[in-house]
């Protein structure tokens, strides 16, 4: 049996405080949280007790009330998600592909201004913009496109655009490392072949780029799911959403049992969310690539029949 090197063995030990870090702050706590689900309520000072083990929780997460909420956050999420591609891929086109180098860098410098504010910050300003004494309403009575005060805030169209301006820049920076790392090459060699602009980018560009549009999907959907900062600022009762929920469960109502069923059944959701959106992907793809294979398949010439009928 081939030996292991000692550099090896030494290396795989590089990676233990990574896996340390992960158990100790990651899984024990999502552990954590899945046995309090199972728990109840003892009581109005009590928090959380498991001596008796049960799925009330979950059913009580499953409310009306509560499922109703749950709709409200995925169609927030859903949406903000599609929203932040829908203007960070443009933008990420533009810095890859259209900006000199040299340019790049204060480009993302810009991009990444926001999050030199704290979130809460940021979030509290839009709170102010959109206000309906505030500047917006103002000028835009001022100029006749509204005849009265500005209704958007506490509403879900205004937690749509807040979560939008908070995680457009995660959707953003993936996009641009992706289109980057398409080489030149590539696109003028479809070029040559005959293929227009848009033909270029849905054909070679964004194939090459799905790594990259993965990880801004995964990085802006998954935390816009839990976020209630914004949801609490910006949406009131109208733009409700489960984070708030979640949040209150723990520090209003001391219910950590149900604030635990509800927080899985966030990630339950989020989880079979990404997974069905993954399989509709897969599935609209799968009639492209047969139909490339079938292109890239070669044509026998009338040599290379003959050649096999000598063979056979």
């Amino acid at each position: 049996m081939p030996e292991t090197s000692p550099r090896r063995s030494w290396g795989g030990a590089l990676a233990v405080p990574a896996w340390v870090w992960l158990l100790v702050f990651f899984v024990a706590p999502v552990g954590l949280v899945v046995w309090f689900s199972f728990g109840y309520k003892p009581g109005i000072f009590g928090t959380h007790a498991n001596d008796v083990l049960s799925f009330d929780r979950y059913v009580e997460a499953f409310s009306p009330t509560f499922l109703t909420t749950f709709q409200n956050t995925l169609w927030v999420g859903v949406l903000g998600t599609a929203l932040c591609f829908l203007i960070g891929a443009p933008v990420a086109y533009w810095m890859a592909f259209k900006v000199r180098p040299e340019r790049r860098g204060l480009l993302i410098a810009l991009v990444l201004i926001p999050f030199w504010t704290n979130f809460l910050i940021r979030t509290i300003g839009w709170q102010v913009i959109l206000a309906p004494e505030g500047w917006l309403s103002t000028a835009l009575q001022s100029v006749g496109l509204l005849g009265g005060p500005l209704d958007l805030l506490y509403t879900r169209q205004a937690v749509l655009l807040g979560v939008v301006y908070n995680y457009l820049p995660l959707m953003i920076l993936p996009l641009f490392v992706a289109f980057d790392r398409v080489g030149p090459a590539l696109r003028e060699a479809s070029k040559d072949l005959g293929a227009g602009k848009v033909s270029t980018f849905f054909r070679v560009t964004l194939p090459l780029s799905r790594p990259g549009v993965v990880a801004g999907v995964l990085l802006v959907f998954i935390p816009l799911m839990g976020d209630y900062i914004t949801a609490t600022v910006l949406g009131g009762a109208k733009g409700n959403m489960i984070g708030q929920l979640v949040a209150s469960q723990f520090q209003t109502a001391q219910n950590w049992a149900l604030g635990s069923a509800m927080a899985v059944v966030l990630m339950l959701v989020i989880t079979a969310t990404i997974g069905v959106a993954a399989l509709l992907l897969w599935l609209v793809a799968l009639p492209f690539r047969h139909r490339n294979r079938v292109e890239l398949d070669p044509v026998p010439t009338a040599a290379a029949s003959a050649t096999e009928e000598a063979v056979r």
